[in-house]
């Protein structure tokens, strides 16, 4: 049976995003998880919330949203750096679109274009305050250093640009949901060949039965 063959920058691109997603999971399900139970209290200070605990204690969901985030902005980062060229690329196109010199895209991919730049301007928002909460904390007792903006705008922006950037990465993700699953099964086939290719010569055996009781059928006929 022929051995399923991915290309060196296919897998590339696999592993970036399987680390990008994993990650940016990570991130978004302990971003949900203070998004619901805050770290903050209200009345005062007295938070009911605060010591509710769902799988870990409130600590470590903060270390897994901090070092998943991290591991999201540098994989992204890196992610952006291969495909450099495609950006630049589309940023002439959009240019020459946008100045009406040329009508270099089709509907769908007008609408993937604005689709990757909110992920991108929401990646960036993101990014930017997760990174000031990184290093300015957070708290009602820590001092606000005013850094452009109030710490409560910055949690403002760090929380709604996340919220649309889930929603944004989950549409891309479905957007290219085909892309996904072939390079995923050609990915397994190439990292176990003998269990897939047992899968495909039964598959190829299991349509060729059908094709036989068919004939048999016709000639009792």
């Amino acid at each position: 049976m022929a051995r399923q063959v991915v290309s060196k920058q296919t897998r590339t691109n696999w592993w970036i995003d399987s680390l990008l997603f994993s990650s940016a999971l990570i991130a978004t399900l302990s971003g949900i998880y203070f998004l619901f139970l805050p770290s903050v209290g209200f009345q005062g200070g007295r938070n009911q919330l605060y010591h509710v605990q769902i799988l870990f204690n409130r600590q470590t969901w903060d270390d897994l949203h901090t070092w998943s985030g991290i591991v999201a902005i540098t994989t992204a980062i890196t992610h952006l750096m291969i495909h450099w060229q495609w950006v630049v690329s589309m940023a002439r196109r959009t240019w020459k679109e946008l100045t009406g010199k040329c009508g270099c895209m089709n509907p769908r991919g007008r609408w993937n274009l604005i689709l990757n730049t909110i992920v991108f301007i929401s990646f960036v928002l993101t990014a930017a305050s997760g990174i000031y909460f990184l290093f300015v904390g957070s708290g009602r007792w820590t001092d606000d250093p005013m850094i452009l903006f109030t710490r409560t705008a910055w949690d403002f922006v760090h929380t709604w640009a996340s919220v649309i950037l889930a929603a944004g990465v989950v549409i891309h993700f479905v957007i290219h949901w085909k892309w996904v699953t072939n390079v995923t099964r050609n990915m397994i086939g190439m990292a176990f060949p003998i269990h897939h290719s047992l899968n495909r010569y039964q598959q190829q055996t299991h349509f060729q039965n059908i094709n036989i009781k068919k004939l048999k059928t016709r000639k009792g006929r």
